[in-house]
This record gives structure tokens, sequence and C-alpha cells, in this order.
């Protein structure tokens, strides 16, 4: 099992900038490909970006694809999410997920690991 812990979110007003990060224990971060997913009150969660293993391919959903950067450090044991120009509608909690196989990484259930979440409000 590995353990994952957000943090990083907070308040700030549209067109501004923050880095989530994720910190895994447990088990090592390079045996998962890892993603962001976010949840907004009443919607289902969403796909945000994933990274495989070694990094160096990554992933995005065309909402945020141009000003956010998934990326992740092994030897720290991290991932980042570097979200820029965020917009109201980037409101919700952000999640990143753990994958050890190599399914649709677009889908939540691909995901066997999550952490608890990190929340970030924008606002207009």
């Amino acid at each position: 099992q590995v353990q994952l812990v957000e943090s990083g979110g907070g308040l700030l007003q549209a067109g501004g900038s923050l880095r989530l990060s994720c910190l895994a224990s447990g088990r090592p971060l390079a045996d998962f490909i890892m993603g962001w997913f976010r949840q907004a009150p009443g919607n289902e969660r969403q796909f945000v970006a994933a990274i495989i293993r070694t990094g160096g391919l990554e992933f995005y959903a065309d909402s945020v694809k141009g000003r956010f950067t998934i990326s992740r450090d092994n030897a720290k044991n991290t991932v980042y999410l570097q979200m820029n120009n965020l917009k109201p509608d980037d409101t919700a909690v952000y999640y990143c997920a753990a994958s050890d196989w190599e399914g649709n990484l677009r889908k939540s259930s691909t995901y066997g690991e999550w952490g608890q979440g990190t929340q970030v409000t924008v606002s207009s």
C-alpha cells in the first residue's frame, strides 16, 4: 500500500498560481503512475493530469492544458501540480492518486490509492 498526502491548496484570486504537492509513503513513488483529479460540489470526480512512472510523458484534461503542469520527483517521493492562470471554474477539492497498472489514466477507476484531498478556491 502507498499513503498519499496532498498539500498546497488555498484561496486566491483569478489569474493567480498555486503549486500542489503529493507526498507518498509506504512504497516508492517510482512504482506508480500518478494522477491528479478534482471534484467540485455536486459534480463527479474529474481527471486533471497524469504522469508516467519515470516522468517525461504527461496527459492533461483539455480544460487545464497550457495552464497546469504535472511533474514528479521520485527521489523525494513527491508529485506536483503547478497551476497557473487559475479560474473560478478550477475551484474544487484536488486529489492525487496512484496506479500500479497501465489502465486508462483519465479514469478514476484506474487508480487504487487516493489522498485525502486539498481545497483550491479561486475567486473572481
